[in-house]
């Protein structure tokens, strides 16, 4: 799957990566991971090709906000409160894999 492939590749980075595809009723996050100190919740987007656009283009305002409020019901669950957060993206196009590291700032 290309949430595999994405965490392969994040783990070459240096990212440790704690959860795949965790849920909660605010929506999903693909994956979770710690890199450099920061709590990193990833969203990775595919594409087959760029014809509909770049993949990085794809997180909305409106998936940002549920991906942020199923982050913090993450940390509340897990007593990490206190951890410095990130959001970063993963765009896979074809077979080019691209980090955005803090590609949106927290929102509600």
């Amino acid at each position: 799957s290309s949430d595999l492939r994405a965490g392969k590749y994040l783990e070459q980075q240096g990212y440790e990566i704690l959860e795949y595809n965790f849920y909660s009723r605010s929506g999903e996050i693909d994956i979770i991971a710690k890199h450099k100190g920061y709590l990193v919740f990833v969203e990775v987007k595919y594409r087959k090709s760029d014809s509909s656009g770049h993949p990085l283009e794809a997180v909305l305002p409106s998936k940002q906000r549920s991906i942020c409020k199923c982050a913090l019901y993450y940390m509340k669950k897990h007593g990490l409160e206190y951890m410095p957060v990130r959001f970063d993206v993963v765009g896979i196009l074809g077979d080019d894999i691209q980090v955005i590291q803090n590609a949106f700032d927290f929102a509600m």
